[in-house]
Order: structure tokens, then sequence, then C-alpha cells
């Protein structure tokens, strides 16, 4: 990836360019750079567009917008915590904007989650640009910064969920699709435990080792593993998967979808997720499915 901002002195907008895959990427109108802070780990920036309101980058990388934040969220979070009988304990990795963790408070069932997060400047950022977007003050959540990989090590048998909101496989967040990191996962579950991770575009070829690796170490180490997909227009191509995995768990039983149906119901504030969306995004285009089988053997 090779993104960039470049100035157009005949248009009265800066230009954003994310290039995913050669020079196919895409591109975004920057009407003012509001936030722009090199952390130890990253360049963190909230540009402010002119057709998806403020845009949070990481190194160049789009990571949300206020305008179509709700899916990921929504879409990381509801899933897994609709389909587990009972998510009290829960530990999210990365997600410094707090939007996942704005879904995860959502559920009554939930008694603590244990947030970690490399980087305090996205936090901080997130605060500064995007009020209302992150929950960082529920009592239930307590927030270690610090490398959720090293954290997760040191867990056993804690979590009934954990959600790995993480940025794409490469800097701070390069060990998140690794086997030894899932191994630790899976060590940190409690029996019947889920894991969940962002698991980039099967449209883009060269996500797909990424996508094989991740969802081989999902079986390997976690259990039966059920991707999905959703539609977040800023992320290449707008289609994204994610994978859930656990070995008791099952995200197409009739009591996953019987307890999002009674959850939606109870929050119409929602955008994206419903027990409709939830059993359909489970239904795989045939090359998605494929490129999944591929990776168990």
């Amino acid at each position: 990836m090779n993104p960039s901002i470049t100035n157009h002195s005949k248009e009265p907008l800066n230009r954003f360019d994310e290039w995913y895959e050669g020079r196919t990427g895409l591109t975004l109108g920057v009407q003012e750079v509001v936030f722009s802070k090199q952390s130890p780990f990253q360049l963190v920036e909230v540009l402010h567009t002119d057709s998806w309101g403020h845009v949070l980058t990481l190194d160049g990388l789009v990571m949300l917008s206020e305008q179509d934040e709700f899916v990921y969220h929504e879409m990381l979070t509801h899933p897994a915590l609709c389909a587990h009988p009972k998510p009290s304990q829960l530990c999210v990795i990365g997600g410094g904007d707090g939007g996942t963790i704005r879904e995860c408070c959502k559920h009554e069932d939930v008694e603590s989650i244990d947030w970690v997060e490399i980087d305090e400047v996205v936090i901080e950022a997130s605060k500064a640009c995007f009020p209302g977007l992150g929950v960082f003050d529920d009592p239930r959540t307590s927030l270690f910064i610090e490398d959720g990989i090293k954290f997760v090590e040191r867990q056993s048998a804690k979590y009934d969920v954990i959600l790995i909101d993480g940025s794409d496989p490469i800097g701070p967040a390069e060990g998140l699709f690794g086997d030894d990191f899932v191994q630790a996962c899976a060590k940190a579950l409690k029996p019947g435990g889920i894991v969940v991770s962002q698991s980039e575009s099967p449209w883009v070829k060269t996500f797909h080792p990424n996508m094989k690796t991740l969802y081989h170490a999902l079986s390997s180490h976690v259990g039966n593993v059920s991707p999905y997909l959703c539609s977040i227009p800023l992320y290449p191509t707008g289609t994204w998967s994610m994978m859930m995995a656990s070995n008791e768990v099952d995200p197409q039983s009739s009591y996953a979808f019987d307890s999002a149906r009674q959850f939606c119901e109870s929050h119409s504030e929602l955008k994206y997720f419903s027990a409709d969306v939830f059993r359909a995004s489970q239904a795989l285009p045939p090359f998605v499915a494929a490129l999944f089988q591929s990776s168990a053997s």
C-alpha cells in the first residue's frame, strides 16, 4: 500500500489517495487536516473530508469515517455477543477509537472488558475529533496501554469473547494474524469461548495470504471458523470479511439468530446489524467460500 495526500492547485480540495493494489485504491477530497501526530508506532491523523466527515488514518490507511464506522463496530461485536450464551468477560485488542467498546457495553451480560490498545495517541485523536463515537468511561472497562499480543500471552482461561479490533497486519498490528498470537488467544479463552477478528477483503489478492494464515490459525487452535461479510464503503473494495471461531458456539444456530433478534428489538439505534443481516452475512459467495476452504487444507 502506498497512501498519500496529493495537492492539486486547480482544485479547492486536497486529495487523499490510499492505494491497496498497484495504483488502484480510494480517493477522498480533504478540506482540512484536523489532527496530526506521530506516535512511537505510527502517524495518527484525522482528515475532514468533503463527503465522509472526519476520517481517521493510521500511517495513511483509513481506519474509519464518522459516516460509516457503525458497520465495522456493530459487525465485529454483535454476532459473537449474540451467539454466546453468556458473554460476561471480554477482551478487546486494539480499537483505540472506542467504537467496539461502545457496542460491547450495549450487552447486559457483559460484566468486565479488558481493553488493550498499544497506541495512546489513537485514543487522544478519537476523543478530540470524534466526540460521541467511542465509550471511554464505562465502569466495566479496564484500559491497558500496552502491546495486545504480550498482554494476551499472560492470560489463561479468562475470557468468554476476544475481539481483535486491529488494523492491517503491518506495523504495530503485524502479529495479530499470526499463529503464535491466535494460540495465545485460544489459551486465554474459557471453554466454549469465541475469538473474532477482522480479516480484510476477499477481492484483493494481495490480502489472501494473511486471510488464509488467520483462518488456518483459528481452525487449528480455537475451533470451527465461521467467516462472514459486511459492506464498509471506505475499506478496500467496500467488501470486508470477519472471522468468528469457537469450539462450541454455532453462529448459525437458532439460538444465535433468536438472541440477535431479541437484542435488536431493544436497540433500535443500531444502523447495520440485525438478525437478518447476521444470517445473510454468513452466506458466502462461492469464490469466498473456496478461498477459505483452501485455507483449511
